[in-house]
């Protein structure tokens, strides 16, 4: 990627030279401009097969995230099934020990606050 963004500078620059001394000096704006449009379709005609190349590695990438993706997801989901399961077995344990799960040690009293019973 970063070969193919120094060839593209380097066109430019070379257009920008071209340009330059053909006699457009008097205008920047104008110089610039035509060197960069001259350069976009020059870049375009002559590093095709590097694009092409920077596209294909790039779709690969993209497809590597995705199926480790995808990986991962499978991966949660049998986790959270497991989670799941393991909680059901925790709630069926705290039912069978009494109506709050503690023992009933956590009375409250008149006020409403836990530890104020009178």
């Amino acid at each position: 990627m970063v070969r193919y963004t120094i060839l593209r500078l380097l066109i430019f620059f070379g257009v920008l030279m071209t340009v330059w001394l053909v006699g457009i000096r008097n205008n920047p704006v104008l110089l610039v401009g035509l060197s960069a449009v001259l350069s976009a379709a020059i870049a375009y005609a002559l590093l095709r097969g590097m694009r092409d190349e920077m596209t294909a590695k790039l779709m690969e990438k993209h497809e590597a995230k995705l199926q480790a993706k995808q990986e991962g997801r499978a991966t949660a989901d049998a986790w959270s099934a497991d989670a799941a399961a393991e909680d059901a077995e925790v709630e069926g344990a705290g039912e069978s020990n009494g109506a709050n799960g503690a023992g009933g040690t956590g009375a409250t009293g008149a006020t409403g606050e836990p530890g104020t019973a009178r």
